[in-house]
Parts: structure tokens; C-alpha cells; sequence
């Protein structure tokens, strides 16, 4: 079980994750472009610090404010949220 949310770029909204996203809303999943990973767009259930996708994506799988951890299983969903290294 993990403890984030995500903000999605398109509606400027957490959900725990692109299959919430696609149940509650009409519209399309946008990705964050690497552009703006400083943007604050992850929350942590635990502590409800938010992170900026940076902190998320370099935190180890666990909070870096409380240390609780994260699945480590969503970094396979990475694509659907943030914008590719390679593009």
C-alpha cells in the first residue's frame, strides 16, 4: 500500500493515482514535463508534506520530512506522470 498522492498537471489536483484520475474525470492525464519537476505536485499521506517531483523522485521510496515509506512498485507508473528522462 503506499501513502502519496499525485497532483495532476491537467487538473492541478491530487489522486492517490491514474486510475482515480480516470474514474472521477472527463479529460486526459497530462505528464509533468521535466521543466517543472521543481513544481510541488507530490503529497505525503503520512505527514501531508508535499514534495516537488525532484524530492519524490530522488527520496529513496520514504519521506524525507517523516521517513515513512513509499511503494516503491509506483516508480512503473512513473511514465504516466512525469515526462520521460530520455525526451
Amino acid at each position: 500500500m503506499d501513502i502519496i498522492a499525485i497532483k495532476f498537471k491537467c487538473c492541478d489536483t491530487y489522486y492517490g493515482c491514474y486510475f482515480c484520475h480516470e474514474e472521477t474525470v472527463n479529460h486526459e492525464a497530462v505528464v509533468w514535463p521535466k521543466l517543472e519537476w521543481h513544481t510541488k505536485a507530490i503529497l505525503c499521506g503520512h505527514c501531508q508534506t508535499e514534495l516537488s517531483i525532484h524530492q519524490y523522485l530522488n527520496s529513496g521510496y520514504a519521506c524525507p520530512s517523516c521517513k515513512s515509506p513509499f511503494n516503491p512498485g509506483c516508480s512503473n507508473h512513473n511514465h504516466l506522470y512525469f515526462e520521460s528522462a530520455s525526451e
